[in-house]
């Protein structure tokens, strides 16, 4: 069994409205200490809206760090104090325009274990409406795209999607995807 790394510290090296920057001390043995240093937040949602033809809706942002567009699930951050189906509900409404009357919580991951602390929840939307025109927020450049889902896996297959969230994702959401295009009996 690995060791339990007791925490000595904890101090905020930087904060911004999204995330927090931090800086822990930890004892390695009675005569020796490590630093870790991580972001932590809220935790995020990700949701897989899926349209009554059996369609997914996707996202396309451009992404700094890789500069390139990344094409992705519907995601975002939790607010202070919100619910992760308050926030799966928002953020689908802000990215694409959509709302729902039947989320399904599937499941939750952690993506970067040793670098952030955040939980990822995971959803299904269906039964969709669209209510408006999308509200991203203001950092978001967003198109929205529409695929089959085997149109959506050779994406993936291809390198086209590389986004690790997604991936982790489509990993818990395919089987109930599929379920979903079976009782609805449509295209896949």
């Amino acid at each position: 069994m690995p060791k339990h790394l007791k925490k000595i510290s904890e101090e905020t090296i930087h904060s911004n409205p999204w995330w927090v920057y931090k800086h822990d001390t930890y004892e390695i043995d009675e005569n020796k200490t490590g630093d870790y240093y991580y972001g932590e937040n809220n935790g995020s949602v990700l949701v897989v809206p899926i349209l009554d033809d059996g369609r997914l809706i996707l996202v396309v942002q451009h992404r700094y760090l890789r500069d390139k567009p990344s094409i992705e699930f519907v995601c975002g951050g939790i607010d202070v104090n919100e619910e992760p189906l308050k926030a799966a509900a928002r953020e689908m409404r802000e990215e694409i325009g959509y709302t729902s009357s039947e989320f399904m919580k599937i499941g939750h991951f952690d993506s970067l274990n040793g670098l952030f602390k955040d939980t990822s929840h995971i959803f299904i939307a269906n039964e969709l409406t669209q209510a408006g025109a999308p509200e991203p927020d203001e950092t978001e450049n967003l198109e929205i795209i529409y695929r089959r889902v085997d149109e959506f896996e050779n994406m993936i297959r291809s390198g086209e999607i590389w986004d690790g969230q997604t991936l982790a994702v489509w990993a818990l959401a395919r089987e109930y995807v599929y379920k979903f295009l079976a009782s609805h009996q449509t295209p896949q």
